[in-house]
């Protein structure tokens, strides 16, 4: 979707004190009479006609004189020291500025007006501030700070039954969410905005949430709903003569129409948002419209018209301070600038806006900075796509790199070493990333979906650990089939679908899930095969991007039908840069304390080892809306931590032993955490976190340990076993899976092994057997996998059943 502005409502206060806070929104204006009856009590005449004038000068937009009869206002009611007047006249001041995208002063005035009002108990002028505040954030990128402003303000509102600054504490909430890519998230606070309106018969209220609610699901491409919406804040919005609302209807009418490529009319819509804005001299507005007309008149080859509005919209944001505007039409003049074959121009746009988009993060929660991440993938592909054309192969890796797992990066090396700034938080070189694959003595291959309207490029780096680097260029757009449907297409040929033990698995890969795994690798692993080792044992890290997290590497299959495993020992991470910290987290574990009995190094290193195997399993709902039901009991997954356990000379936890209390009492000590039992990928809490692992329920615990519980804790383990289904998969980002991998790690873990499907427990257990006794033969964790699959591969030869497990993070 094309850049959109939220709406909310700029507020003024009158002097009286009114139980809902007096708050007076434009457009507006009022009678000479009924001012004089609200300022009876006012200290001055003098104060209550400049304040009056004030109000009529900005409800015909004239802030410039507004503001002076504010300031003189001030004036009088500081030496008055009429605390009231003062806060509310500081109100004004602050909303009058921003208006006038004057951000730096709005927050000055309203931090005043604050403080004043907590002072002498104002709580309506209170709760009017942390609107202000939260709008004033909003507009300048500083999501948290305007989240946490606009939670203020909705619960004060609340408190004191203010529906007018209710509806926008709601309204400002939705934006946020809405701008950080949550959607989904937003419409329930629109939704409760609309319903206060209404309620309250707040015109403009309702106005603003009808057109916020079509902002919201145009970006869910639902755009009939978006139509509708946008409609009716339009009709009211003229009705109630609000031309600023009328100016974002337009624009999000306009939105919708280019997505659905109906280019005339998008220009229509936008040509008369930007002639409204000008006459009533809506800076933010002529500035949005200037944007979206840059991108229909580009769609319709009109370069110079669009390049000329992109321009303007740059330089206007940058005037205004709107932060948020400036990233998107500097990404926009990009893109015009690449599609007229000038990409030394549109690199240094693409920079410039990526730098204030990585600003944007500063502050935000883990998931916050997650789904914001997401929103900004376009502008890190068209960067990618200019350095290519220009062959700057190395700076194009150091983008695809510093695109990816940001906000795992921060969370990893907040636990190494407290570090809580995003400012700080470094991005590889190009040396760097070098160093890495040296130290590493492995072969890194970086892959970059490049998708949009102009080019569909999978982008594969490989990088040797003689720091030589390799770059191949993939073209999609000719392929018969999508990646994203070919991944999906491959995993059902093979079986890998299903939850809870419920595969149909085939007893031979068949014709067509052999041709989907060539196919894969003819994409994939066929244009650097010549890159790779020839040492099967030499590792080779795979850092995938966006679908192809779901891809079995070591099931690929050449032309001859020889899977990739059989070639190469493969490991996986989401970035370099989390390899790299992988490793770091594993020289910092403390030293294991093994008992004198232990019978092999392997042994030794790994104790104290947790082993969980088939617990009492708990219930849970199959689908929404469902009842509860019991998970099916795993007797392979009993057999395998038994068999495991006495390869390594202790002891195991099993049935009503194996509860969540008893499983956390032991993990945060232990070196070795195996895990067999059932995976789960539900969102269990709806913290956007999903995955889980079934253990014995008990009492009021329900027995399942969720990812975001995992994210919370301190390990010491130097592997993690996730014999489970589905453990590898979760919720595909920008910063990779969100999931049971990402927590373990997150929280010490330096290598993990996770599962990409439903496994049957029979080879499971094999295989798992299999890994321990080669990683007692001194093999690497990687290596010890890959004899594992191997041989279960002659035993269990169907893809699914040897496939399915990846070791994320660090070899050693």
């Amino acid at each position: 979707m094309s850049p959109q502005r939220s709406l909310y409502r700029l507020g003024l206060t009158a002097l009286a004190l009114f139980s809902n806070g007096g708050s007076l929104l434009l457009p507006m204006t009022l009678s000479p009479s009924a001012v004089m009856a609200q300022v009876q009590n006012a200290s001055s005449a003098e104060a209550a006609r400049l304040f009056q004038q004030g109000l009529q000068q900005a409800g015909s937009r004239q802030f410039e004189a507004a503001i002076a009869s504010w300031q003189q206002t001030l004036v009088i009611a500081r030496k008055m020291s009429d605390h009231q007047l003062e806060g509310r006249t500081l109100i004004n001041l602050g909303s009058a500025h921003a208006y006038l995208s004057r951000y730096q002063q709005a927050l000055r005035f309203y931090q005043q007006a604050l403080e004043i009002a907590v002072k002498i108990g104002d709580r309506p002028t209170q709760v009017q501030a942390w609107v202000g505040l939260g709008n004033t954030y909003f507009s300048r990128g500083q999501y948290q700070a305007a989240i946490e402003s606009h939670q203020k303000a909705k619960e004060l509102a609340q408190a004191i039954n203010n529906p007018e600054n209710l509806i926008d504490a709601l309204s400002g909430l939705g934006s946020i969410y809405n701008s950080l890519g949550l959607s989904q998230q937003a419409i329930p606070f629109y939704e409760q905005a609309l319903a206060v309106a209404r309620k309250s018969h707040d015109q403009q209220g309702i106005a603003i949430a009808l057109g916020n609610l079509g902002i919201a699901h145009a970006s869910l491409k639902q755009y009939a709903k978006a139509i509708d919406y946008d409609n009716q804040a339009l009709k009211l919005s003229q009705a109630i003569k609000d031309p600023v609302g009328v100016v974002a209807s337009l624009q999000g009418l306009g939105s919708i129409a280019l997505a659905q490529r109906n280019f005339p009319d998008a220009i229509r819509f936008y040509e008369q948002a930007l002639n409204l804005a000008r006459r009533i001299n809506d800076l933010n507005g002529i500035q949005i419209a200037l944007v979206n007309l840059s991108v229909a008149y580009q769609t319709q080859g009109q370069i110079a018209q669009a390049t000329q509005s992109a321009q303007r919209a740059v330089e206007l944001a940058h005037q205004l301070g709107d932060r948020e505007g400036e990233a998107s039409a500097l990404n926009n003049l990009g893109v015009i600038l690449h599609q007229a074959g000038k990409p030394t121009e549109a690199e240094t746009r693409f920079f410039a806006a990526i730098q204030i988009r990585e600003s944007q993060r500063i502050g935000l929660s883990d998931l916050h900075k997650v789904s914001f991440i997401d929103t900004q993938q376009n502008a890190y592909a068209n960067l990618q796509r200019s350095l290519v054309a220009q062959n700057k192969i190395e700076t194009a890796l150091e983008i695809s790199e510093r695109a990816r797992a940001r906000a795992f990066v921060e969370l990893l090396l907040r636990s190494q070493l407290g570090e809580t700034s995003s400012d700080r938080i470094p991005v590889l070189t190009i040396q760097q990333i070098k160093q890495i694959a040296r130290d590493h003595r492995a072969t890194l291959v970086e892959y970059s979906i490049i998708s949009n309207e102009y080019d569909y490029q999978l982008y594969i780096w490989v990088v040797k650990p003689t720091g030589e680097i390799a770059f191949r260029s993939v073209n999609l757009k000719t392929q018969p089939m999508s990646l994203n449907q070919l991944v999906a297409r491959s995993r059902q040929s093979i079986g890998a679908i299903g939850r809870w033990g419920g595969l149909g698995v085939q007893p031979i890969d068949n014709a067509d899930s052999v041709n989907q795994l060539q196919q894969l690798y003819q994409r994939l692993i066929q244009p650097i095969a010549d890159q790779l080792p020839t040492d099967p044992n030499a590792l080779v890290v795979f850092i995938p991007h966006k679908s192809l997290f779901l891809v079995p590497f070591p099931a690929l299959q050449d032309a001859s039908g020889k899977p990739l495993i059989e070639r190469h020992t493969i490991l996986t991470s989401p970035s370099i840069q989390v390899l790299q910290l992988t490793r770091q987290q594993r020289r910092r574990l403390p030293p294991s304390s093994p008992p004198p009995s232990s019978p092999s190094p392997v042994a030794r290193r790994l104790s104290p080892a947790l082993i969980v195997g088939n617990p009492t399993m708990p219930e849970v709902r199959t689908q929404a809306g469902g009842g509860l039901e019991q998970l099916l009991s795993l007797p392979g997954a009993r057999q395998e931590a038994e068999a495991i356990a006495n390869l390594l000379n202790t002891t195991f936890l099993t049935g009503n032993q194996a509860t969540k209390a008893a499983v956390l009492q032991q993990m945060p000590q232990s070196r070795l955490i195996h895990l067999a039992t059932h995976g789960l990928l539900d969102d269990f809490k709806g913290l956007g976190v999903p995955g889980a692992i079934a253990l014995a329920p008990a009492g009021q615990d329900n027995g399942l340990l969720t990812a975001d519980e995992i994210l919370n804790l301190e390990l010491s383990a130097d592997l993690v076993v996730l014999s489970a289904c589905d453990t590898g998969r979760g919720k595909i980002t920008g910063d990779g899976v969100i999931g049971l991998s990402r927590s373990l790690i997150s929280a010490g873990a330096p290598s993990v092994i996770v599962s990409l499907w439903a496994i049957p427990d029979a080879p499971t257990a094999f295989l798992m057997k299999q890994f321990y006794l080669h990683l007692q033969q001194n093999l690497n964790k990687a290596q010890a996998l890959r004899q594992a699959m191997l041989i279960t591969k002659k035993q269990y030869p169907h893809s699914s059943q040897w496939a399915a497990f990846m070791l994320v993070g660090e070899a050693e």
